[in-house]
């Protein structure tokens, strides 16, 4: 039988795999602790020594996935995972840069502009599911299919 895990042998291997935010790490080691205090006190001297960070994490997570998904959706996820708002705000991308990628998605799903009002819907429904506002797909749709590097 193997021996039992010390409480912070596990929040380590936890964030050995990868960067988690504090409000993670006390949902997966919650099972384990004996105590409120006890988790709490684990999570604070893991702050404390900089073995997690929430900064890091969310700087972490937007740099993955803003190439495919917009601000809106990237600071939804990262307040689903108990980030804080103005930590999110912080790293998430500039305007011009989430237009860029809106364009980058938009042409990768579909090849040709739309030809009809349908298609149009279509795609901008398309830009909404993945995060992006209402200014930065209209935005896409209007200059992102004449290769131009200039948005208004």
């Amino acid at each position: 039988m193997k021996p039992q895990k010390s409480l912070y042998t596990r929040a380590l291997d936890i964030l050995a795999r990868r960067e988690t935010s504090r409000a993670e790490l006390k949902r997966k080691l919650a099972p384990y602790a004996e105590s409120e205090a006890e988790l709490e006190t684990l999570l604070n001297g893991l702050v404390e020594s900089r073995l997690q960070s929430d900064d890091r994490f969310a700087e972490s997570y937007i740099h993955s996935a803003s190439r495919r998904h917009g601000r809106l959706r990237l600071q939804q996820a990262l307040q689903a995972k108990g980030v804080s708002e103005d930590t999110a705000r912080s790293f998430l991308p500039d305007r011009n840069s989430e237009i860029q990628t809106a364009v980058a998605v938009l042409r990768k799903k579909f090849k040709a502009p739309a030809a009809d009002l349908k298609e149009k819907q279509k795609q901008a429904r398309f830009l909404a599911y993945r995060g992006f506002d209402t200014d930065t797909i209209q935005t896409a749709l209007k200059n992102g299919w004449n290769g131009g590097e200039e948005w208004e």
